[in-house]
């Protein structure tokens, strides 16, 4: 069978990007000016630069500064320093990976490694992609290396697939618990030392467990986290040929000459933002120095011991977190000040008989929820490592609504860890690891303060009401010094990795954020969609509605303002006011038309995709 993703199996990965001392130090010295300067700013929002005369407007705003200001020191504290876990041989025998006192520590045997491939109603094709890659694997010694299809779709086409291929075959008779019910069931039927996680799609490189096993002989070390790389992510359509197929011939030469002017232009590159390497080789490979990189699931792999004694540590907090409850509820409807201590025995034993022990937890973000389990064992001391080389390749969202489901389910399960078991309250974890988890967390609330960011321009174009004192020279001696050195910092901090679209794409999701926290606060359960591998047919213009709504109300009230200030007709505006919030919105207009354009998108004929190939030979590109 043939998959859209054949025509982009000759690209090869990014290579992560080198390490620079001197550039480590510019962005600490720009990073720290910009937090100082930030500060200063919001000490003069607070104190000098409120419009009391409008509260109602005013105080919203620096609220929402001072939220941004938080996430901002957040994320400069994560991009402070790499240090990349120094590489080693990888292990040939069991004692290799355990300390020397351990049970197995003067045990000679080979190492075992299982590779599964949880699936639900994947194509068996797509899979057999998958188990062919993984049966390339190759490892410098002899060891067992098994390969399993968990299928929980219970499907005889997989299994016939499974035998075909000869690998191992596991399903079962529910579907409790998602993901994590399938890896929790095939956990109790397998036996090897270490587990690589994959999806149904993912397509591991040769080399993942040569480049990665090394990181074991330290017997801390819990999990290794790969990058993910999406190698079937649109390349884009060269604007000649988009507005050609949009309006025909004559609008071509349009497009070419604005090419000679600006450049090549390509109109629907990575449409939804999709390409993950500023998560994993920023963000998450900026962890490893305080020991927060966290599992993200598909390209990890795991020590077993480490899996089950997180395990075996959340089931008995939970025991003694519902033992606890109980007791305070009995207390209170016997008013006496303790529960007798048989009827506490028993209960605690109702309530073990009634938990259920799992090793990955029943939940929609159960690969970060297992990571703060482990990072919080003060008697283990586990270590994550997030290695920087990408070892595998993997399919990306296709299409708006699938992107939609699997974003809302990332941001809803953050949303609901931070609201419901927050790490940052607990014990076990150092200061420095809970302000990289709180980095995570704290971004997931941002649609609070980027709505307010979104609608500040609107009413002031539509009032003329500002929502400082005045837009005036103090004004901009507070504010551009500050802003001016964030993009700095970002900019030296992320270099190598393309970031304007992803920050656009981050102010642009805020309805999707705003509907995860809203399902939280009611209470419901974030459910466990499989994310569909191939695209699906239609526009989806209906999803990005609030987005609409934004851009057209931005456009109008600024034309208004303009107009009004020109005429007369209507309010006091300012011109610095005026050129102020113009910029604002032209900004936020920008990052909203990213996601409306992306809901509209859809590939290029293929005739168009080789007539733009050959068109870029000619360009030299």
């Amino acid at each position: 069978m043939d998959f859209y993703f054949k025509e982009f199996e000759h690209r090869k990965p990014p290579q992560p990007v080198p390490y620079s001392m001197s550039r480590e130090l510019l962005y600490q010295y720009l990073a720290t000016c910009n937090l100082t300067l930030g500060i200063w700013y919001l000490w003069w929002r607070w104190t000098y630069a409120l419009n009391y005369d409008a509260m109602w407007f005013s105080f919203p705003l620096v609220f929402a500064e001072s939220c941004a200001f938080i996430g901002s020191v957040l994320f400069t504290f994560n991009l402070w320093k790499t240090k990349d876990e120094p590489k080693k041989t990888p292990p040939h025998t069991i004692n290799e990976c355990v300390a020397k006192d351990s049970p197995e520590g003067n045990e000679t045997r080979p190492i075992s490694i299982d590779v599964f491939f949880p699936s639900y109603d994947e194509d068996p094709d797509l899979v057999r992609l998958s188990i062919e890659d993984a049966q390339t694997i190759r490892y410098p010694h002899d060891i067992e290396i098994k390969i399993f299809i968990l299928d929980d779709g219970k499907r005889p086409a997989m299994k016939a697939l499974a035998e075909e291929m000869g690998v191992e075959y596991i399903t079962r008779e529910t579907n409790i618990g998602f993901k994590a019910g399938n890896l929790r069931n095939a956990l109790e039927q397998t036996y090897g030392d270490f587990i690589v996680i994959c999806d149904a799609d993912t397509r591991p490189f040769p080399t993942i467990l040569e480049h990665t096993m090394g990181y074991f002989r330290d017997p801390d070390v819990a999990w290794v986290q790969t990058p993910q790389w999406f190698f079937d992510l649109p390349e884009g359509e060269r604007l000649p040929n988009w507005l050609q197929r949009k309006l025909g011939n004559w609008a071509a030469p349009f497009g070419r000459g604005f090419e000679k002017f600006y450049g090549p232009v390509k109109i629907g590159e990575d449409p939804y933002v999709n390409d993950p390497q500023m998560f994993y080789d920023v963000i998450q490979r900026r962890r490893n120095w305080v020991n927060a990189s966290f599992c993200c699931g598909a390209g990890s792999i795991h020590r077993r011991e480490a899996v089950m004694e997180a395990a075996l540590r959340s089931y008995s907090e939970q025991i003694s977190k519902e033992h606890k409850e109980i007791e305070k509820q009995i207390r209170k409807i016997t008013k006496e000040k303790a529960v007798d201590k048989d009827v506490s025995d028993n209960l605690r034993q109702e309530i073990i008989f009634d938990t259920e022990f799992t090793p990955y937890k029943f939940h929609v973000s159960e690969d970060i929820y297992t990571s703060i389990v482990l990072h919080s064992d003060t008697e283990r001391n586990w270590r994550s490592v997030q290695h920087p080389e990408v070892e595998s390749k993997m399919l990306s969202p296709q299409d708006l609504q699938t992107w939609t489901v699997q974003r809302f389910k990332y941001s809803g399960g953050s949303i609901d860890i931070f609201l419901n078991d927050n790490p940052l309250f607990k014990k076990g974890m150092n200061l420095k690891q809970k302000m990289m988890y709180g980095a995570s967390f704290w971004s997931n609330l941002s649609a609070i303060w980027n709505i307010i960011f979104l609608t500040c321009p609107i009413i002031y174009f539509l009032t003329s009401i500002a929502p400082v004192s005045a837009y005036d020279v103090t004004f901009y001696l507070h504010f551009i010094p500050f802003v001016l050195t964030a993009e700095l910092a970002m900019m030296v901090g992320t270099w190598g990795v393309a970031g304007y679209k992803g920050k656009t794409n981050f102010l642009s999701f805020f309805p999707v954020n705003m509907r995860a926290l809203w399902t939280v606060l009611r209470g419901r359960k974030i459910s466990f969609p499989a994310t569909p591998k191939e695209r699906q047919d239609g526009f989806f213009g209906h999803l990005v509605i609030p987005q609409k709504l934004v851009f057209g109300l931005s456009l109008f009230s600024m034309c208004f303002a303009w107009f009004s200030y020109f005429t007369g007709m209507f309010g006091s505006y300012s011109i610095g006011g005026l050129v102020f919030n113009s910029f604002w919105t032209i900004n936020n207009m920008m990052a909203m038309w990213g996601m409306i354009a992306a809901a509209y998108w859809t590939p290029p004929p293929a005739d168009k995709k080789q007539e733009q190939e050959s068109e870029e030979l000619e360009y030299g590109i």
